[in-house]
């Protein structure tokens, strides 16, 4: 789960890292109003979307008077914003952060995420703050400064101090963003988050730290503890189709292709999607039924795939192990005559009560394409679509 930045700084707040005022705005009014009651002379109007790179696609401007503010807020409220992490079709901006102007003398990066390679916490820290971290590891990754800390001790001071002069922050500032790191772990770490970055990290002119920008991800598996962040969810960020999947606990995941995958288990819908790859298609969908389908659950994953205009032709791969093959066919004949099912359906089972489940399908009087193995079900589907 994601959240704006308005949103990661409140966060962060609550831990005690320093950031600047601000305040989320809807409309142009609000924005005006909101930097009247910031006060000062300068103001950032900042479009508030799930995705980095928003400058340069235009959805951060400084305004130097109120009518500025009014102006940026007009052209960003509403407009379609692409950034490298949007896709080219962009995202619309529904919501803003107005806030006050920053003294900024030098901008730096930190975030901390989990290493499953070391099974610890690694804390990054760069010179190069402001910038795409993912260019700076391209192109500079000594530039990049990792401690790994064990979960069970914490950031220690001596890493923390390490991040810092490794990234250079004057002596005088150290003190504060040692500080700003060990807070940045806690939140990290007792929020359940996945990612918690703030790029840029400043030094202002007057020696303090702040942190300028945030991100974070958090675990979805974790959110029954978090009801506050729970709360923050923004459903017009999320693809709909992923958002009516869940409703249903079907994991889906939308993808450029054509063909629409229902399977049973992550790495057999893994397995089949690089297998549909394999033979010249690509796949419109991840999507996992998991071990408990029901029939109402494979007519709603049905529905859904559907719903996207590209797919011409749906593949479904089960392994019978706790899902039953039966049952399977059950759900798929039910919601392939639903849904007046007009695509080529490609059905490949192996596993337990297959023969019946085969035979339910053979006597559906459904054009169902019967398959044996992964590779015979993906050819027969690419040629179906073909």
């Amino acid at each position: 789960m994601k959240i704006h930045e308005y949103q990661a700084k409140e966060i962060l707040r609550k831990f005690g890292v320093t950031t600047p005022n601000g305040i989320p705005c809807f409309s142009v009014d609000e924005a005006v109003s909101a930097a009247q009651k910031l006060g000062g002379k300068i103001w950032v109007v900042k479009a508030q979307i799930h995705a980095g790179g928003r400058g340069k696609g235009g959805g951060v401007k400084v305004a130097k008077s109120l009518d500025e503010v009014k102006s940026y807020a007009s052209s960003i409220l509403g407009m379609q914003l692409v950034t490298h992490q949007t896709g080219p079709d962009g995202q619309k901006v529904r919501r803003l952060l107005i806030e006050e102007g920053a003294d900024i003398k030098k901008e730096y990066y930190v975030a901390a995420l989990t290493d499953r390679a070391t099974q610890k916490v690694a804390m990054m820290a760069s010179s190069e703050g402001g910038m795409d971290i993912e260019e700076v590891a391209h192109k500079t990754p000594e530039k990049i400064i990792k401690v790994f800390v064990d979960p069970l001790v914490g950031l220690t001071d001596a890493q923390a101090l390490e991040l810092a002069k490794g990234i250079g922050v004057p002596e005088a500032s150290q003190a504060q963003a040692v500080d700003a790191f060990k807070k940045l772990y806690t939140c990290y770490m007792e929020t359940d988050a996945s990612l918690a970055e703030i790029n840029p990290l400043i030094l202002e002119g007057n020696g303090n730290i702040k942190a300028l920008d945030a991100k974070f991800n958090f675990d979805s598996n974790s959110l029954f503890r978090h009801e506050d962040i729970v709360a923050f969810r923004d459903l017009d960020e999320e693809d709909p189709a992923e958002i009516e999947a869940s409703k249903f606990d079907l994991a889906y995941i939308s993808l450029d292709g054509n063909i629409g995958c229902l399977v049973n288990g992550a790495g057999l819908a893994m397995a089949t999607m690089d297998t549909i790859k394999l033979y010249g298609a690509e796949p419109a969908n991840f999507l996992d039924v998991g071990g408990g389908a029901t029939t109402e659950k494979v007519t709603e994953a049905f529905k859904i795939m559907l719903k996207n205009p590209k797919v011409k032709g749906i593949l479904v791969n089960i392994f019978g192990g706790i899902m039953r093959c039966d049952t399977i066919a059950t759900g798929v004949v039910a919601a392939a005559k639903e849904v007046h099912l007009s695509v080529p359906l490609v059905v490949r089972m192996k596993g337990t009560n297959e023969d019946l489940g085969k035979k339910i399908l053979a006597e559906s009087g459904l054009p169902i394409i019967a398959a044996d193995t992964m590779a015979e079900a993906a050819e027969k589907i690419v040629a179906a679509v073909k």
